[in-house]
């Protein structure tokens, strides 16, 4: 016998297809959203079809920007130092180390990071993309602001060997260890974050 009308179940489905959101946790979503009354549920609505229409992805950065607009406002504006180039891995690393107030250079979003148990490998993130912008902008520092779980310290090191391949005139550093290991950028605290950004360590240009 059937427990729970169908409007219910898919809801509870499409809430379970999100990352870390399994099946009591789905439920809990629904049902919240059923009790509460108050909940505009409609501009819920219009919000999730605005993330498919009225987004897209910078050329140049490979992050998130408006539907309007061309190149990301971060790297276009007069402020930004284009010779100095934070890496992260996903787009809302961003939003955490522009928190700071501190940094004043541009981003390049790698869309991921290296996995070869997930079948993520260097073509599958804007690496290419990533060399050409070292040349056409003249940078001469990038900083790794990726997690130091496994995956990231390899795309560390992958992308550390193929800058230093390209140039050795770029000066690498990285985030310094106030990070916790294995904790992503997006969920480190602006303090943690601005004294990791603010001390952040030369790498070697020379790979063992």
């Amino acid at each position: 016998m059937k427990i729970l009308p169908d409007a219910v179940d898919n809801l509870i489905e499409s809430f379970s297809l999100l990352p870390g959101v399994g099946q009591k946790t789905a439920e809990r979503y629904a049902y919240y959203l059923i009790k509460n009354q108050e909940i505009d549920v409609q501009k819920i609505i219009k919000s999730l079809n605005d993330i498919k229409s009225q987004i897209k992805i910078c050329p140049k950065t490979f992050c998130l920007i408006s539907v309007n607009e061309t190149i990301s406002p971060i790297y276009t504006a007069q402020d930004r130092n284009k010779q100095i180039v934070t890496i992260v891995a996903e787009p809302f690393d961003i939003v955490s180390i522009e928190n700071t107030g501190l940094f004043k250079g541009t981003y390049h979003v790698l869309g991921g990071l290296l996995s070869p148990l997930d079948n993520i490998g260097p073509n599958s993130l804007h690496i290419k993309e990533l060399l050409r912008r070292l040349e056409e902008d003249q940078v001469n520092e990038v900083i790794l602001a990726l997690s130091s779980s496994v995956e990231g310290e390899s795309t560390s090191l992958y992308l550390q060997k193929q800058i230093q391949e390209k140039t050795k005139q770029i000066k690498i550093t990285r985030l310094a260890r106030g990070l916790p290991a294995g904790l992503d950028i997006e969920y480190a605290d602006q303090i943690t974050l601005a004294r990791a950004l603010e001390n952040r360590q030369t790498l070697s240009h020379e790979l063992s």
